[in-house]
């Protein structure tokens, strides 16, 4: 029996062994970052009773890397172990307290975990065993900040207005059982004197990963709270730019019915300075909203994850939300679909009405073509005529120069006469350049169509 126990790690060893050194094509530059992806993040563990301190920052114009220095010239501090170069998370142990901290697209979170021994909940802040001095210097604006115990089932008032009273200045209360029933979760959402909120939790079983992820959730329900609520005062600043966008364009289409063809250029002027408004507007906060609704979604993920019942007397996480959060998120949605409404609509618009200078300046161009073509016939006629008279001409003096002929033959002895020369020379020399003028015409109409017809080089 002795033999065949130390046999089977010997045999697996082997195994291992083989299986690695099996022949296989070269990994992926990014598939060991790719599969730590999922195991990345992952909830502190807690035990009770422990107090909780956490911090959510708003990183707009904040240097991330400056983020970074901090965490590791705070592990050095403190003889923790260096976050590696160019993660976005660290957790560690840093000696009476365990800091995780984690950058996200628009925020940075930072969460401290302390044993809280027999002090009752909320006695002690746990952000207190980080330095003050380096509390201070973190970039960035609070968005969200959590004093969070945990604490054994029975180590409260059972009574939660009593419990209200104690822990939460009298404030009425939200909760609900959590995992199942194995636990509780009390919190009023409102911000305290000491620029904090509060959320308590009763520990009935809990394992420490469970109440860990209990945790977790709880604060990403009040940090993605706030942050789907910034698009709330967006949304309301762009109420009194959306009614005067769709009323001026209501006032455009009602002027577009029985407008003249003067009228067009100054009415798509309009249209394009609106719907440029409007792009514009749309970009500006296209994003906002998007995140917006990303963020409500992610709430609505994370108070599922909570498995809770109700508390007889309270409303549940999920009620609580769906009254306060759902009618903002649907003002958000209604301001961003009253936008790109609004842009779709000026834009036929002013499709329409391009459509309609364009017939405009083809029939335009339509006359203008005919005008040009009365032209040209006006001026084949003057030509024609000119034709005439060039042959009339032409044939004036070719015949006064038969008459200076003849005259001078006359004196050298030759019996002709000059005047009854030139009268007979007459027909026939106008005859001949008449066909002459009407030869060169032919020939510069025959090279023009040839060259009309043969493309140019280029």
């Amino acid at each position: 029996m002795a033999a065949g126990f130390s046999c089977a790690p010997a045999c697996h060893r082997d195994r291992n062994a083989a299986l690695t050194s099996l022949p296989r094509p070269p990994d992926h530059p990014r598939r060991r970052e790719l599969n730590d992806e999922v195991h990345a993040r992952q909830p502190e563990p807690i035990t009770a009773p422990a107090a909780i301190g956490y911090l959510a920052l708003n990183a707009a114009g904040v240097d991330r890397a400056r983020e970074w220095q901090l965490v590791a010239a705070l592990a050095e501090r403190m003889g923790g172990p260096p976050p590696r170069v160019g993660d976005n998370h660290y957790n560690a142990d840093l000696g009476g307290c365990r800091l995780a901290w984690e950058q996200h697209t628009e925020f940075t979170r930072y969460l401290v975990i302390v044993p809280a021994g027999t002090a009752p909940p909320f006695a002690r802040a746990a952000l207190e065993a980080l330095p003050a001095d380096w509390l201070a210097e973190l970039p960035g604006t609070v968005m969200a900040a959590v004093q969070a115990a945990v604490v054994p089932t029975g180590s409260v008032p059972d009574d939660d207005e009593a419990c209200a009273q104690a822990y939460f200045a009298g404030n009425p209360l939200v909760g609900s059982t959590i995992a199942g029933g194995i636990g509780r979760a009390l919190t009023d959402f409102r911000v305290h004197p000491d620029g904090f909120s509060r959320c308590l939790v009763l520990d009935g079983g809990l394992t420490p990963r469970q109440a860990g992820r209990m945790v977790q959730r709880l604060l990403e329900i009040d940090t993605y709270r706030i942050m789907a609520l910034l698009a709330l005062p967006v949304a309301r600043a762009l109420t009194p730019f959306l009614n005067g966008c769709e009323q001026e364009l209501a006032e455009i289409a009602a002027t577009l019915i029985g407008s003249k063809e003067q009228d067009e250029p100054v009415l798509l002027t309009r249209l394009t300075r609106l719907q440029a408004e409007l792009e514009s507007q749309e970009a500006a906060n296209l994003f906002r909203f998007n995140a917006a609704s990303a963020y409500y979604e992610l709430v609505q993920r994370r108070i599922g994850e909570l498995r809770e019942e109700r508390i007889q007397g309270l409303q549940t996480f999920q009620e609580f939300t769906e009254r306060r959060l759902a009618p903002a998120m649907n003002t958000c949605r209604l301001a961003a679909s009253r936008l790109e409404g609004l842009s779709a609509r000026a834009a036929r618009a002013t499709q329409l009405l391009s459509t309609r200078v364009d017939l405009t300046r083809e029939r335009q161009n339509q006359a203008l073509l005919e005008s040009m073509d009365r032209r040209a016939r006006m001026q084949l006629r003057l030509q024609e005529t000119v034709e005439g008279l060039s042959v009339a001409a032409i044939t004036y003096y070719i015949a006064g120069l038969i008459g200076y002929l003849a005259k001078a033959a006359q004196a050298y002895g030759v019996t002709i006469a000059p005047d009854l020369a030139v009268g007979i020379s007459i027909p026939i020399v106008a005859l001949l350049v008449a066909l002459s003028v009407r030869k060169v015409r032919k020939s510069v109409k025959r090279r023009e169509l040839r060259q009309g017809s043969t493309p140019r080089p280029l």
